[in-house]
């Protein structure tokens, strides 16, 4: 478990050898997410939460101290309110990601409302209003409040949403591919091209792919242990599906950060709402639906491979407007037999004879030298009393050649392989705002996150 100022995050990642252990290890996470919902354990939110903050002004310019803002989650319901300071401005730190809208109330002024907007990752969204003398019964409608370009950071990156994420292409389903989307962002090497192919490896203005700064829900993400090094970049790789959106930061970002030199991808888990929701999906890939491919098998039969790659997310309300919970699953099941190909000797190079056999003409003898006595044979021909008994048995298990004078091509299969994972994961989240004395509530966020897979 870890606790880090901002956040509560608990995660257990590992193999078990026996069901008993599994529901055993189940219900301690239970109980212990239970313990987690307690209001005096909360923390504050995390690094995945974003801040709201402007002035509230006359027409004509003037501060509006004393006003008061009311921010309001349209998913979840949770109001927040905040009092405007002498100079008219007010803010609203580690607010949840999500949907919100705003009113401002001040005394002799008419109401001023902000249609719905959103609030993405670790974003500081900039909402002033210009309030109007008028009867506080009345409420006007400001669509031009939110500003679309943030100018309250200096960081240079781009959000990823749920759209790019359900909508876009993803072989293999690892989120972190839509990395790409952003200028300065190269596929790395040790992705795909690699006998070692490592999840979420790419290049970010020409850093290393291993200085990259991963971060799930504002904690650290970073697969650190040397014996992980052929898998994932990251610890706990996400369903995409379960992922509300990610934040690639890849310049002039926040101190608070540090660590890579690379990029910071700060990925948001979906949270539950007041209303109840889910998904389930199946991504098929089957040898009915395949190619053969450039080499037709010798067989005739084509390379088998059968891919399932499935789950589902489901999230609701526990205790409407306090406490949510949003769980998913996703498992692999994989079946390969694929086919590679491999130049053979010839039944005349199996006897010892090395010829070129030009299209042209006649046989010309390859001369050829023993590395071990230095003898030097110009026909080409190697006497059997020269070949070891090592090299006739390793001749004798090679596969028949397909032609008598020409190096052949020969198709051979490889072992089946099959790979289950599973990856399930619970998400239990409790919202509150407790009253202080200072014009800025206090946001209280208790978040218990467990998550584990197996592989089988």
């Amino acid at each position: 478990m870890r606790i880090q100022k901002k956040g509560i995050y608990a995660h257990w990642n590992g193999n078990l050898k026996n069901a008993g252990s599994l529901l055993a290890l189940r219900w301690m996470h239970l109980a212990l997410a239970i313990l987690l919902m307690i209001p005096t354990l909360s923390a504050y939110g995390q690094f995945e939460s974003a801040s709201v903050l402007g002035y509230a002004r006359d027409t004509s310019g003037a501060a509006i101290p004393n006003s008061t803002v009311t921010l309001t989650n349209t998913a979840t319901g949770i109001v927040q309110k905040a009092t405007t300071d002498g100079e008219g401005r007010y803010e609203f730190s580690s607010i949840p990601i999500g949907t919100y809208t705003i009113l401002s109330e001040a005394q002799g002024f008419e109401k001023s409302q902000t249609p719905p907007f959103r609030l993405t990752t670790d974003s500081r969204q900039r909402v002033d209003f210009s309030m109007k003398p008028g009867s506080v019964s009345e409420t006007v409608t400001v669509s031009s409040a939110p500003t679309v370009l943030e100018t309250e950071t200096t960081s240079r990156g781009q959000v990823v949403g749920t759209q790019q994420i359900e909508n876009l292409p993803l072989n293999g389903r690892s989120y972190a591919d839509l990395a790409l989307l952003a200028p300065g962002v190269r596929k790395s090497f040790l992705e795909d091209q690699s006998p070692t192919s490592r999840e979420a490896s790419f290049n970010v203005n020409g850093q290393r792919s291993a200085f990259n700064n991963f971060l799930l829900n504002g904690l650290d993400n970073n697969s650190y242990g040397t014996s992980n090094q052929g898998f994932a970049n990251e610890n706990i790789p996400p369903s995409p599906d379960a992922v509300s959106e990610f934040r690639l930061e890849t310049d002039n970002y926040s101190a608070e950060y540090g660590r890579a030199s690379g990029a910071v991808i700060n990925a948001s888990i979906r949270r539950g709402t007041n209303q109840f929701h889910g998904r389930a999906w199946d991504y098929i890939r089957n040898t009915v639906f395949n190619g053969i491919g450039p080499f037709k098998p010798i067989s005739g039969v084509k390379p088998a491979f059968i891919r399932n790659q499935f789950g589902g997310t489901f999230g609701g309300p526990i205790w409407r407007d306090h406490t949510f919970f949003f769980m998913d699953y996703e498992g692999v099941r994989q079946i390969a037999l694929s086919f590679g190909t491999a130049s053979l000797p010839t039944l005349e190079q199996r006897s010892g004879t090395f010829l070129l056999h030009p299209a042209s003409g006649a046989a010309v003898p390859i001369p050829l030298r023993n590395p071990i006595t230095g003898q030097v044979y110009a026909n080409g021909v190697i006497p059997a009393s020269d070949q070891t008994s090592f090299a006739k048995a390793v001749l004798a298990a090679l596969p028949a050649p397909n032609g008598s004078t020409t190096p052949s091509i020969k198709s051979s299969a490889s072992l089946v392989c099959t790979a289950n994972t599973r990856r399930p994961s619970l998400s239990l989240r409790h919202l509150a705002v407790q009253p202080v004395a200072t014009p800025t509530p206090t946001f209280i966020c208790t978040t218990a996150r467990l998550r584990w897979e197996r592989r089988i």
